[in-house]
């Protein structure tokens, strides 16, 4: 189960970072004390669901979506997700895909 905490942890401090707010801002708006969110972020404890419901109305992601943790993977097994979508994808697809990876790396 620590894992699980771990991981939603990592995800709650991503969108918290993306949404521009520091702890302190966010616990504001929670009702509930700063500590209590990085004791979250760190894995240290979860939230309640109706701070759940609270804070995926102030992120603006379905609650399922706080629970999304494939891209926080090792290298190797997101290269391995990633060929098995492009053997998965068309020829055109495919083109697309290469024209955006290499934009972003090269």
């Amino acid at each position: 189960m620590d894992n699980i905490y771990t991981e939603f942890g990592k995800r709650f401090k991503e969108l918290r970072e993306a949404n521009r707010m520091t702890q302190d801002q966010l616990a504001e708006c929670i009702g509930v004390e700063a500590r209590q969110i990085s004791r979250i972020e760190t894995g240290k404890c979860f939230t309640t669901l109706d701070n759940l419901k609270k804070i995926s109305s102030i992120f603006n992601v379905e609650i399922k979506d706080m629970f999304n943790f494939s891209h926080f993977k090792e290298k190797n097994e997101l290269i391995k997700m990633v060929t098995i979508m492009l053997e998965n994808a068309s020829e055109e697809d495919c083109r697309k895909i290469f024209k955006i990876i290499k934009e972003l790396l090269y």
